[in-house]
C-alpha cells in the first residue's frame, strides 16, 4: 500500500529533529535505554519496546546525568517528551495482534504498524533508528582493514611476522593455563566435598560477571548455597501456621472450640451457634449470658497479597 504523495520519508523526518531530541534518542537507543524485544514487521526483524518502560528510563538517574537534553521532573514531562519524539519517526507505534495458536517461547512476535500514531504507556513502539551512523562506518572500515591485513600477511616484514607468531603463542599459553586452572579448582572442590563439611572453591569469582582482576579475588571461599527469594516461603509459613491452629472440620481456632465445648455451647459455624455466616460477611449474634458476662470472640483476618506486575 503506497503512502500519500506528501508523506515525509523517515530519514528526512529524523534529520529535522532538534539536537536535544537527537541526544535523547541516542540515550534511549543505547545500553541504558529501555529493554527491547525482537519482533517481525513486514517480514523484517525489528526491535520494539513498551511505552511505560521508556518513560521509566527517562526518569532514571542515568538520564539526569546527561547534558544538552530536556530537563524532566515528573512522569507527565517524560510523556510529553515522548510525544515530541514521535513525529520524527525514530520509533513508531505498532500493534501486536493476538494469534490463535501461541508461538513457542522465544519466537519473535508479529507486529503491524498502527494507523493512529499516538503515545500510550501500554502500547508498543518499534525502532526505525539504528544509532549513530558514525559507529557503523568506523566498524565497517575496521573490518576491511583487518581483512586486508590478514590477506597480505605474507608481504609483512619478517620481524613483524615473527612478533605476531610469538604473540599468538603467548595467547595460546594463557588460554591453556586458564583451562588447567578451571580443571584444578574443580578437582579441589570435589576433594573438599568428600573430606570436609563445606566445600571450598579456589577463585570463586572466576566465572562470574566481574572485571578481570576481580575474577581472581578472593583467592578461596566456602561454597555457600545461593539464597532464594523468601517471599513465597513467608507466605507458605503464614498459611501453614494458620492451618495448624485451625480445626480440620470447621476451620475455627482450636482454643475457641475448647472454650465453647467447656461452656456447653455449640461450636461456631454450627446451627444455633453465636456466629452465623451470611452472603455479605460474618454476623455475630450475642451468645447466652453465662455468669453475667459475654464471651469474647476473635474476628477472622484476611491477609492481602499484592499482585505482581505483568
Amino acid at each position: 500500500m503506497a503512502g500519500p504523495a506528501d508523506a515525509t520519508p523517515v530519514v528526512e523526518a529524523q534529520k529535522r529533529a532538534d539536537p536535544e531530541l537527537k541526544n535523547v534518542v541516542e540515550f534511549l537507543r543505547g545500553k541504558n535505554g529501555p529493554k527491547v524485544r525482537r519482533g517481525i514487521l513486514n517480514g523484517k526483524r525489528v526491535d520494539y519496546f513498551k511505552g511505560k518502560t521508556a518513560v521509566r528510563t527517562l526518569l532514571s538517574p542515568q538520564y539526569q546525568k546527561l547534558k544538552k537534553v530536556p530537563v524532566l521532573k515528573d512522569e507527565d514531562e517524560a510523556k510529553a517528551l515522548m510525544v515530541r519524539l514521535l513525529p520524527h519517526a525514530f520509533f513508531l507505534r505498532t500493534d501486536r495482534p493476538p494469534v490463535p495458536v501461541p508461538p513457542p517461547a522465544g519466537t519473535p512476535k508479529t507486529l503491524h504498524l498502527a494507523p493512529q500514531q499516538s503515545f500510550d504507556e501500554t502500547s508498543y513502539y518499534t525502532w526505525f533508528y539504528d544509532g549513530s551512523p558514525l559507529y557503523t562506518i568506523l566498524g565497517g572500515a575496521a573490518m576491511v582493514v583487518i581483512m586486508l591485513a590478514g590477506v597480505m600477511f605474507p608481504l609483512w616484514p619478517i620481524k613483524l611476522r615473527i612478533g605476531v607468531w610469538y604473540l599468538s603463542i603467548g595467547v595460546l599459553i594463557l588460554v591453556g593455563l586458564f583451562i588447567v586452572l578451571a580443571i584444578v579448582r574443580l578437582i579441589f572442590w570435589c576433594i573438599t566435598v568428600v573430606s570436609m563439611k563445606r566445600a571450598i572453591w579456589i577463585y570463586p569469582n572466576l566465572f562470574e560477571d566481574v572485571g578481570f582482576f576481580d575474577s581472581f579475588r578472593p583467592g578461596w571461599a566456602y561454597d555457600e548455597p545461593k539464597k532464594k527469594s523468601s517471599k513465597k516461603k513467608k507466605l507458605a509459613g503464614a498459611t501453614s501456621s494458620r492451618k495448624s491452629k485451625a480445626s480440620p472440620s470447621t476451620g475455627e481456632p482450636i482454643d475457641q472450640l475448647a472454650q465453647a465445648a467447656g461452656a456447653g455451647e455449640p461450636p461456631a459455624g454450627s446451627p444455633g451457634s453465636p456466629t452465623e455466616a451470611s452472603a455479605t460477611g460474618v454476623q455475630v449474634n450475642p451468645p447466652p449470658v453465662a455468669g453475667g458476662e459475654l464471651r469474647s470472640r476473635q474476628a477472622a483476618s484476611i491477609e492481602e497479597i499484592d499482585d505482581d506486575e505483568s
